[in-house]
């Protein structure tokens, strides 16, 4: 393949800039300035990846629609990555060297963020990951600041997201359910070790003895032997790490009607099309996400997600709610700076972010903290919510804040000591 067919197989423009008009906005509109170009880097064919290049075109038509930033119009320049960290460096260097953006959001597999890390760093490119979670993001930033400080970590690291299932486990699970036991179940992959680090640490914390803990590959097939091997230990609940295999484990889970619940971080149940993927199996799954449709976060979050679902037919993913902050989190850096989209003025911006998005209030870690320039979570940051399949719909468990309904499940699951009523 030339590299020019690389290239268009890569690259899409979406030119918000030129379709002003369209968003009921003259020409003239623009005068003030060329548009600011900011990269996304996404995996069209997944479905947590799409929502981070659907909901950056929505951030930016709506900030286009109110005159923009400083009478500059946003315009997403999007590529995808296909899954593959060669093709996302590929498309990290185009956004910074050929079409001049002056930030990427990018990726939410972690290997594929990883790999176009170190490329921030010598392009000096300010980049914000919306969805990928290891730990070694922000820690290669904590660790060498000054070469990688323009890398900023958008979403909940993987030991939060494990500290966040953990708070859920010992609020719902083991003080309201007295569960008492788990195995841990993850995929093997570069957000899953420390998640799993984390989990195996916190879950006794929060209550839950871990009985086992299987990583498995991530081009499994058939969980039949795994779901026997985890039965066979008799736990009270399964502990899940899983992003890229979502659908078949959860298949199977239904189908062979394996009587443990499924608890922790199943990505692919965190957008509404998992219903339809699975043709009803997730009923019953429980997952961290970063928002549900129809839960309040913030006063953000439910035009946000009532305005992605008219406008694709599927609520976004938790990546898609990142991605689309983000986009508002660049221009107010921007705006802040005055218009200087200087990559170091532009640090220094995004380092002072004081933002309420739809996941919750957006602050990043500082230069000495141990996750530098990963979002903070924890009460009045970001925490994420645990949500359940209910009939179809997606039903917010955890924190009680914002809890809309109350956990149950299927008739195969069995629950010894437990009444969540």
């Amino acid at each position: 393949m030339s590299s020019n067919s690389v290239w268009q197989n890569l690259y899409r423009v979406v030119a918000t800039g030129t379709a002003a008009a369209g968003l009921g906005l003259a020409a003239s509109a623009w005068a003030a300035g060329d548009p600011i170009k900011i990269g996304v880097i996404s995996e069209e064919s997944a479905v947590a990846g799409a929502s981070i290049s659907k909901a950056a075109q929505l951030a930016a038509n709506e900030i286009n629609a109110s005159g923009g930033v400083n009478g500059r119009p946003i315009q997403i320049i999007a590529y995808d990555d296909h899954s593959s960290a060669s093709d996302g460096v590929r498309a990290f260097q185009r956004a910074a060297t050929q079409d001049k953006v002056v930030a990427v959001i990018g990726s939410y597999i972690s290997e594929v963020a990883l790999a176009m890390e170190p490329w921030s760093a010598r392009l000096k490119m300010p980049f914000i990951t919306p969805g990928a979670a290891s730990n070694n993001i922000s820690k290669y930033v904590h660790d060498d600041y000054d070469h990688y400080k323009y890398t900023f970590h958008g979403w909940m690291t993987s030991a939060f997201i494990a500290q966040s299932i953990c708070d859920f486990s010992h609020d719902i699970l083991v003080d309201q359910l007295k569960m008492k036991t788990t195995v841990v179940m993850s995929e093997d992959a570069a957000w899953t070790k420390p998640l799993d680090e984390r989990y195996l640490e916190c879950l006794p914390k929060a209550g839950l003895q871990v009985l086992g803990h299987i990583r498995f590959n991530p081009d499994t097939t058939d969980f039949t032997p795994i779901f026997n091997e985890i039965e066979a230990k008799h736990p009270d609940t399964i502990t899940t790490g899983i992003s890229h295999v979502g659908v078949q484990p959860t298949v199977q889970w239904h189908e062979q009607q394996v009587p443990i619940p499924m608890t922790g971080q199943s990505s692919q149940a965190t957008t509404t099309s998992f219903w339809k993927d699975t043709n009803g199996a997730t009923e019953g799954v429980v997952t961290a996400s970063a928002a549900a449709p129809g839960v309040a976060m913030t006063p953000r979050t439910v035009p946000f997600t009532e305005a992605y679902q008219k406008k694709f037919g599927v609520s976004p993913a938790y990546c898609g709610f990142t991605s689309y902050d983000l986009v508002y989190i660049l221009a107010d850096a921007i705006k802040r700076n005055e218009g200087s989209t200087d990559p170091d003025k532009m640090v220094d911006a995004l380092e002072k972010t004081d933002y309420v998005g739809t996941i919750g209030r957006w602050q990043f870690y500082g230069k000495n903290d141990q996750f530098t320039h990963a979002l903070k979570y924890g009460p009045g940051y970001i925490t994420g919510i645990n949500l359940q399949w209910q009939d179809g719909k997606q039903v917010a468990l955890w924190p009680k804040s914002v809890a809309n309904g109350k956990i149950r499940f299927p008739a195969f699951i069995k629950v010894q000591q437990a009444s969540a009523n």
